[in-house]
């Protein structure tokens, strides 16, 4: 165990590095730049054949990986690519929660939205918390992947923290009695590694430009295809690139009528439409804290 002498007759336990992965450049140049006793990152899952990942062989890797099965996912294929390729130059590990869907079938059908965004909670924070759990089980340091300029998100989260600077998380602490008894756990201190250092996106950009171990094919956004945050002229472009995974998420509103992620617009629609000029996308910012960054 590591501890950092602070006087002779006392010494403080040396809090753990944990670096947040999401599959996005930021986090993954922290990756490869900040040495940390873990690296984790968490994988959404469809079981939906329609989302099957091409290759048998690279599935049965991040079964193997993962400790599970794995079909697919709702997010680009290129993050398995992007993660087995980090993974050969750290030790990285990969977690899971409960498959997309069914999720969505233990919310009763109620799908998420903007204003109740439980997926990055099932899907992220929960399978990561557990990770901890299991892991480390205190207070530790994790590295987000917010970049210089990006103060703002750092401050939205900062200003969730406990009064020591912790992030607390609302858990079943005591299920022997007839009702679960809920208490709140501090379980990690957010630090922001790219704006301490002034680190800026086109930093990011360039790191990535020379260094050419991780694939970051053409057109790749981490976090899910279909994400309701993203801009519906957007997700129209992700419907011609990635049918299959943008028909997952119409699937979803289909089976859960009334429910739809965006209020007062279907996803079906947002396939079907036609637009009349191609829009450039290129500076559209992918979400990359580490988990689902929103």
């Amino acid at each position: 165990m590591n501890y950092i002498c602070k006087s002779k007759n006392k010494k403080i336990k040396k809090m753990k590095t944990v670096n947040s992965l999401s599959g996005g450049k930021s986090s993954s140049y922290i990756a490869l730049n900040y040495k940390a006793d873990y690296n984790v990152f968490s994988l959404v899952r469809t079981m939906d054949k329609s989302c099957e990942y091409p290759d048998a062989k690279v599935r049965q890797i991040v079964s193997d990986l993962l400790g599970c099965e794995f079909v697919g996912t709702t997010e680009q294929d290129n993050i398995i690519e992007i993660m087995l390729n980090l993974s050969e130059q750290v030790d990285i590990d990969w977690i899971t929660g409960k498959p997309f869907e069914d999720v969505i079938d233990k919310k009763g059908g109620f799908l998420p939205n903007m204003m109740i965004r439980y997926c990055t909670t099932e899907l992220k924070m929960k399978p990561i918390f557990k990770w901890w759990e299991e892991n480390i089980n205190e207070v530790c340091d994790m590295r987000i992947g917010f970049r210089k300029g990006e103060e703002k998100r750092q401050v939205r989260m900062l200003d969730k923290l406990n009064a020591n600077g912790n992030e607390e998380i609302k858990i079943v602490v005591d299920s022997s009695g007839k009702r679960n008894k809920w208490g709140m756990v501090e379980w990690r201190k957010p630090s922001f590694p790219l704006i301490d250092n002034d680190i800026t996106q086109r930093d990011v950009q360039e790191y990535w430009q020379k260094n050419k171990t991780v694939n970051f094919k053409e057109g790749y956004y981490n976090n899910c295809v279909g994400c309701f945050h993203r801009n519906p002229m957007f997700l129209n472009k992700m419907a011609q690139e990635h049918p299959n995974k943008m028909e997952w998420f119409s699937k979803m509103e289909k089976q859960n009528k009334p429910n739809t992620f965006i209020k007062d617009l279907s996803y079906e629609k947002i396939i079907n439409f036609k637009p009349q000029i191609e829009m450039d996308f290129k500076d559209f910012g992918e979400c990359d804290s580490g988990f689902c960054g929103l």
